[in-house]
């Protein structure tokens, strides 16, 4: 995303007997050895306590469509997730960015009487008042990554730490800039959709983690997360500054059209990071002659996540790793930074772009 976007940690394995925030995880949506690229990462086999089966429930699952690798692999993760439990009847709707499309879907899911809805909204303010009335209806919504601005139109929300992948993606540029005796550089950063809250975060973690370091962003522009825009808004930055020291690209998927820029320009003086860590970006960092040198997740595993929490919600079940009765409010995976030293363990769950 989406909104890409962090590695980091994030739920695996049977909710019920979840290991929560385990330190594995990539983001904008996967060597030999690794799984077919297309493949959505296959989640832990449900096993033991809450992965029983139960009272069978329908959950409907609404998000925007396909048009990049982490989206794409956010909903191959969610429909996974669903095939593991034979009580759970999965009813995705069209996927679609058109707003008016998407609240409609959502109303006939709500219309179905579903026992539970995850929604990744492609604006979480446009679609507040239909999750609000889904809600009212008595179905709980599982509010996957782009958040409702109101709390009283979801259940529990579930995604990635935009602030945290921004954080990470500043103290590697940081330091490294630090290290090296760099002063008074010129850092770029390209960003996803700028008006979208989950942006706004990413660069505001970029530029606090920047600022302990006495650094500060030379310019910025924003790429809608597509393979074009990215390759355009490079193009244009790269035209602008005839002297980078680091760049920091939000979306590996848009990073596809970023590379492409930079290597058509010939340009190499500079250093560059990820965000979301596709298999793509994996491969660059891999490889060790990319000016791409780490990325920081926002893994589409979450996906696998919100469903497995849907299920729960719907049955009336809590964590079992918990204290507590019931599934948490709110779960923020954490971003991690993968560069060439750790690809490796990263690459099973990366995304193909």
């Amino acid at each position: 995303m989406t909104d890409k976007v962090a590695r980091r940690g994030f739920l695996v394995g049977g909710l019920g007997g979840a290991a929560l925030l385990a330190t594995a995880g990539c983001t904008s949506n996967e060597p030999s050895a690794a799984p077919a690229a297309s493949a959505a990462p296959v989640p832990a086999p449900a096993s033991g306590g809450n992965d029983q089966p139960g009272t069978k429930v329908t959950i409907g699952f609404s998000a925007p469509a396909a048009d990049h690798g982490w989206i794409a692999a956010i909903a191959k993760n969610a429909e996974a997730a669903a095939k593991q439990y034979t009580d759970v009847d999965f009813k995705p709707v069209e996927p679609t960015n058109d707003i008016n499309q998407q609240i409609s879907a959502v109303e006939s899911l709500i219309a179905a009487k579903v026992a539970a809805l995850v929604i990744l909204p492609n604006d979480g303010q446009q679609l507040n008042q239909v999750a609000l009335q889904a809600t009212k209806a008595g179905i709980p919504v599982v509010n996957l990554d782009r958040v409702f601005p109101d709390k009283l139109a979801y259940r529990t929300w579930i995604g990635g730490d935009n602030y945290g992948m921004g954080v990470a993606a500043g103290h590697y540029i940081g330091k490294k800039l630090k290290d090296k005796g760099v002063t008074n550089p010129v850092i770029l950063e390209i960003q996803g959709i700028a008006t979208l809250p989950l942006t706004q975060d990413r660069s505001k973690g970029f530029a606090d983690a920047l600022k302990t370091y006495g650094f500060s962003v030379t310019a910025k522009q924003d790429a809608k997360f597509t393979v074009e825009t990215g390759n355009q808004v490079a193009t244009s930055l790269l035209q602008a500054h005839k002297k980078i020291d680091a760049l920091w690209n939000h979306d590996d998927d848009q990073g596809i059209g970023v590379l492409a820029a930079i290597k058509e320009a010939g340009r190499k003086e500079f250093f560059m990071v990820g965000g979301a860590g596709s298999l793509n970006a994996m491969k660059e960092i891999q490889s060790g002659s990319s000016v791409l040198e780490a990325t920081v997740t926002y893994s589409p595993t979450m996906a696998s996540s919100a469903i497995k929490l849907a299920r729960l919600i719907a049955q009336g079940k809590g964590m079992s790793d918990l204290v507590e009765n019931q599934v948490p409010q709110s779960i923020t995976l954490a971003s991690e930074t993968i560069t060439k030293e750790n690809v490796e363990k990263y690459l099973p769950l990366g995304f193909e772009s």
